[in-house]
């Protein structure tokens, strides 16, 4: 639900697989043909993408110091499967971890969990706290402290909440 642009690199991958699913209106981008197009997943594939998306939101939610919102295979476990090898360019030598083919879903997000977790950024893909929604947002915020996919959405329904819990 947040109106920020995109995660970076290929933590736009991830931040986009989680965000297939909307909680509050019970959507699943995956239901539709369209919807597994744009991540390249076939119908064959759902129940591997859906475990996928559900285990990276329960380490989106521990980057935002949150427990998990289910029991979930841990996604340490999942990337362990994918196909990645590292590649040493002939010419001079640099070395870089790669897919073994672009095709696997699994493999395409271990790669970006891999580069984001080498540049930094890994943690600051977050999950959203609000139970109803757990969309997963980038934190660009300078502390690397936000909360809330939307302040204006998500944000203010916690504050109100709030207020409304201290009044008489």
């Amino acid at each position: 639900m947040s109106e920020q642009a995109p995660a970076p690199g290929g933590l736009a991958l991830v931040e986009s697989l989680v965000n297939t699913l909307d909680i509050e209106a019970g959507a699943d981008a995956l239901d539709t043909a369209e919807g597994r197009a744009r991540l390249g997943v076939t119908e064959a594939e759902l129940p591997q993408a859906r475990e996928l998306r559900e285990s990276l939101r329960a380490a989106l939610l521990a980057h935002a110091g949150h427990p998990p919102h289910r029991a979930v295979t841990p996604l340490g476990e999942l990337l362990a499967r994918a196909p990645l090898y590292v590649a040493v360019d002939p010419a001079d030598g640099t070395a870089r971890l790669a897919a073994v083919d672009d095709g696997p879903l699994l493999a395409r997000v271990a790669l970006a969990v891999a580069e984001a977790a080498g540049r930094g950024t890994w943690t600051r893909l977050k999950a959203c706290e609000a139970p109803a929604c757990h969309w997963a947002y980038y934190d660009r915020s300078p502390a690397g402290r936000r909360r809330w996919c939307s302040m204006s959405v998500c944000g203010a329904r916690a504050k109100m909440r709030r207020y409304r819990a201290k009044q008489p």
